[in-house]
C-alpha cells in the first residue's frame, strides 16, 4: 500500500523504529516506508541512542518493554538530550498507566498492542507533517482557526490536547465556566483516530437522574411513561466515537456508580432492558469545579475520578492568558459582523481605548463573557469603531457622558456602585458555579433580591453554567 501525498509531504523525515521482536520491527519499517520516509530500526533503547546521535532523527516510535533499556527511559534521554525529537509509545494493554506516564513526560502519542496499520500511519504521518513543516521554517497548522493560543499558558494546554488526542485514554478538562471547555474537547476528537465518527456532548447538570440514564444508556418502549419507543442511547449511537460529558460535578452519587461501572465494563443496560449491550466509546469530561476538593466533602467518588482523569488537561482562565484578549475579540468581531450586521452595512473596527478596556477587564464570565460583549457592542455601535461605552462593561462608561471624562457627582457615584455590584456578583455567581441559590446565600441575599440586582446590570446566569 502507498501514499503518493504522504510520500511526497513525509521525504525529508527521518523515523527510528525501536522493537526488541524483530518481526514487529520489520513489518512497522515496511509500513512506515509507505509514507515516503526515511526508516532505521533498533532492537532496543541502547543501540536507538547511538542511531540518534549519530544525528538526523526526527521521530521515535519506540517499544515500551525491552531489554537494557525501556521505552519509558530511552523517552527521558531524549528529551533530555534531543527535546525536538518526537516520540511516539508502543505498549502491551498491561502497561498502559506507564504509557500514560510517558505522556506526562513528553512523548507525543501512544498506542497498544495488538496496533491497527492504519492508525500507526495516521499518527506518523500527523505528526511527520508538523515535523517537515517546522524543519521548512512554516507551522503546521495542528489546531483549528477558531482555537486562539497566542498565550504561553494557553499553549501549554493546547501542547497537552496534541498529545493526548489520538491516544484513546479517558481525559478530565477542568476550568472554570466559559475557559472553552466543550470547544477543546470538540478539538480532542477531531484530531483523534476516530474523527469521522460521532461526537455528542451532553451538559449533565441540565438532566436529572432518570432522564440522563435514558439519554446515555438508552431505554426499551414502555420503560417509563413517554416512553413510546426504544432509544439505543447516546453509548451506542456514537459506535465508536467520542462522548462529551459536561459539569461532571453535578451528578448524584447513584449516578456517579452506574457511569463507573459503565466505563469499567463497557456496557450498559438501557432502561427497561433484561441485559447488558457492549458499547464503544472514547470518553471526554470537563468539571468547572474543583472534583479532589468535592471528594474530600463525600461529593464525588474518588474512584469515579481516577477512571476519567487518566490525562487531565486544565484550562486557563481567561484572566491568566491576557495575550489571548486582543486575538479573541478580533476573531468575536469578526463573527459578530458577519451574524450581526445586515449586508451592505458598513463595517464596524474597535478603537484602542476599547482595547484598553478589554485589557483590563477581570473576566469572571472567560471567553464566553468577551463573545457576549464583542456582539452586544457591534449591535448597539453606533461610530465607525466600538469605543469602550459600546462593550457595556462596568467602568467604560459614565451615565450621561459616553467619552467617560465627566465629572458629574451624582452619575460617577452610581458608575462606582455599579461597578462594585458587578464585580461582587460575579466573583459569587462563578464560586457558586452558576448556582443563584448558593450565590445569594454566600452574598447575604435573598434569591429574589440577588435575581433583581442581575436582571439590573444584565448579568446571565448562563455565563456561569448556571441553572
Amino acid at each position: 500500500m502507498t501514499h503518493p501525498e504522504a510520500c511526497s509531504a513525509l521525504n525529508r523525515l527521518h523515523v527510528l523504529v525501536v522493537e526488541d521482536e524483530e518481526d514487529i520491527r520489520t513489518g512497522l519499517a515496511r509500513l512506515i516506508g509507505t509514507l515516503g520516509a526515511k526508516v532505521d530500526t533498533a532492537a532496543d533503547g541502547v543501540d536507538a541512542l547511538d542511531i540518534v546521535e549519530a544525528g538526523g532523527v526526527d521521530l521515535v516510535l519506540t517499544d515500551m518493554m525491552m531489554p537494557r533499556m525501556s521505552g519509558s527511559e530511552l523517552l527521558g534521554v531524549l528529551k533530555d538530550r534531543h527535546a525536538q525529537i518526537e516520540v511516539v509509545i508502543l505498549t502491551g494493554f498491561g502497561t498502559i498507566q506507564s504509557a500514560v506516564a510517558c505522556l506526562q513526560g513528553g512523548a507525543a502519542h501512544f498506542m497498544t498492542k495488538p496496533f491497527d496499520n492504519d492508525d500507526v500511519l495516521r499518527v506518523i504521518s500527523r505528526l511527520g507533517r508538523q515535523i517537515v513543516a517546522r524543519k521548512g521554517g512554516g507551522s503546521a497548522q495542528t489546531f483549528s482557526p477558531g482555537i486562539v493560543a497566542n498565550d504561553p499558558v494557553m499553549q501549554g494546554a493546547l501542547t497537552l490536547v496534541g498529545q493526548v488526542a489520538s491516544s484513546p485514554v479517558p481525559v478530565l478538562i477542568e476550568g472554570e465556566s466559559g475557559t472553552g471547555k466543550e470547544v477543546v474537547a470538540r478539538e480532542i476528537h477531531r484530531l483523534s483516530s476516530v474523527s469521522d465518527k460521532a461526537f455528542t456532548a451532553v451538559n449533565t447538570a441540565a438532566l436529572p437522574d432518570t432522564l440522563l440514564e435514558s439519554e446515555l444508556f438508552g431505554h426499551e418502549r414502555g420503560a417509563f411513561t413517554g416512553a413510546q419507543k426504544a432509544r439505543k442511547g447516546i453509548f451506542r449511537e456514537v459506535a465508536g466515537g467520542t462522548v462529551f460529558l459536561d459539569e461532571i460535578s453535578s451528578m448524584s452519587g447513584s449516578f456517579q456508580g452506574k457511569l463507573l461501572r459503565v466505563l469499567q465494563e463497557k456496557t450498559v443496560r438501557p432502561l427497561g432492558a433484561d441485559a447488558d449491550v457492549d458499547v464503544d466509546f472514547r470518553l471526554i469530561a470537563a468539571s468547572n469545579r474543583d472534583l479532589e476538593a468535592l471528594i474530600a466533602e463525600g461529593g464525588f467518588r474518588e474512584d469515579l475520578f481516577y477512571r476519567l482523569s487518566v490525562v487531565r488537561i486544565p484550562l486557563p482562565p481567561l484572566r491568566d492568558r491576557p495575550d489571548d484578549i486582543e486575538p479573541l475579540a478580533a476573531m468575536f468581531l469578526e463573527r459578530a459582523i458577519k451574524t450581526c450586521l445586515t449586508p451592505g452595512s458598513p463595517s464596524v473596527g474597535i478603537s484602542e481605548r476599547a482595547l484598553q478596556t478589554l485589557r483590563q477587564h477581570t473576566w469572571p464570565g472567560n471567553v464566553r463573557e468577551l463573545e457576549n460583549v464583542i456582539f452586544r457592542a457591534v449591535v448597539v455601535c453606533d461610530e465607525a469603531n466600538v469605543q469602550p461605552h459600546h462593550l457595556g462593561l462596568a467602568g467604560s462608561k459614565t451615565v450621561g457622558d459616553p467619552s467617560g471624562d465627566g465629572l458629574d457627582y451624582a452619575a460617577q457615584k452610581q458608575d462606582a456602585i455599579e461597578h462594585f455590584q458587578r464585580e461582587f456578583v460575579q466573583r459569587a455567581m462563578t464560586r457558586a458555579g452558576g448556582n443563584i441559590s448558593q450565590a445569594a446565600e454566600a452574598c447575604g441575599l435573598t434569591r429574589a433580591a440577588l435575581q433583581r440586582i442581575m436582571r439590573h446590570l444584565t448579568i446571565d446566569r448562563a455565563d456561569f453554567g448556571g441553572r
